[in-house]
């Protein structure tokens, strides 16, 4: 994954990663932490526990505690670490909120008991959070990341063109079968999966630079979640387009699919870099250049169907 563009991994960990809660705690944690450290005394009060003395310390270690956490949380390097660490944190709270119940009465038990629920219902969003980051940290470990160019001898409008009709994909891409634009925006894509199976699923543009990139992302359901985006970018020298493809997806075997799709002649980055060789010829030529030597692809059913190279028959040399 070194070296690929994360917006590619945005476009497709952005329904699952759960950033968004993990972050929203951060904020309580740092609200708390500065309410802690500035005003003591107020939040004693509202624990209905102003009227012990070392509530006040306890208060202050909590109040650090919890600006240690907005640091993690804020930073968004590790949810999955802090958004547990958030929660021993809750029953540590919980535990020292139901000591203070035990001992208060009154207008202090009332609101004692007010804080004890606040804290549980807080628990409970961070046990959720932390679900929600761990599933999405299993569910980045099993991103794979492609990245390839190639030169085009073509202006970068011609390309974007081409490439922009989706249903002119099938014709480079040895793994689809079709593709269905149903809208300006949405598709509908169909591919060999594994033993030949087909697979299907929904699709939609959610970047559109004319003659610049396109950026796309499979919708909810997709049996392999996938995002990609292939810009196209001048050529130095004036020598045509290049034209960049970066590509994110998550197979459902995880790294085993990956193993197991090199045994059968399936790595994917060697699958694009076809797909785009291909692309090159139909652009450039009109149609994929096909000979006795070319190889067709490198699945296993491509190269059975290859045949070794034959000399061209002496009236057609030269």
């Amino acid at each position: 994954m070194d070296g690929t563009d994360p917006t590619v991994l945005d476009e497709l960990e952005r329904r699952s990663r759960g950033d968004g809660l993990p972050r929203l705690l951060g904020v309580v944690s740092l609200a708390l932490g500065v309410g802690g450290l500035l005003a003591p005394r107020a939040l004693a009060r509202l624990a209905g526990v102003d009227d012990a003395p070392r509530a006040y310390p306890v208060i202050r270690a909590v109040a650090a505690r919890e600006l240690g956490h907005a640091a993690g949380l804020l930073a968004g390097r590790r949810p999955v670490g802090w958004t547990w660490t958030r929660l021993v944190g809750d029953a540590s709270d919980l535990l020292l909120l139901g000591r203070a119940l035990t001992g208060r009465r009154g207008e202090r038990r009332r609101r004692a008991a007010i804080t004890t629920g606040v804290v549980a219902g807080i628990a409970a969003v961070d046990l959720l959070a932390a679900l929600r980051a761990g599933r999405a940290h299993r569910a980045r470990e099993r991103i794979i990341t492609v990245e390839v160019g190639v030169t085009v001898n073509r202006p970068a409008s011609e390309a974007y063109r081409f490439w922009r009709d989706l249903e002119n994909l099938p014709h480079f891409m040895a793994h689809l079968e079709s593709v269905r634009a149903d809208d300006l925006r949405r598709s509908h894509w169909t591919a060999r999966g594994p033993a030949g199976q087909p697979v299907s699923w929904d699709a939609e543009i959610v970047e559109d630079r004319p003659n610049e990139r396109i950026t796309w992302r499979s919708l909810p359901g997709a049996a392999v979640p996938n995002a990609g985006r292939v810009r196209f970018v001048p050529a130095p020298g004036d020598r045509g387009t290049e034209v960049r493809v970066e590509l994110g997806y998550a197979p459902p075997a995880g790294r085993l699919g990956r193993v197991v799709a090199k045994l059968f002649g399936e790595e994917p980055e060697q699958q694009v870099r076809d797909d785009l060789r291909r692309f090159k010829q139909v652009l450039e030529t009109g149609e994929v250049v096909r000979s006795d030597a070319s190889p067709a692809g490198i699945t296993l059913r491509q190269e059975f169907l290859q045949r070794p190279a034959q000399p061209l028959p002496a009236g057609r040399r030269g």
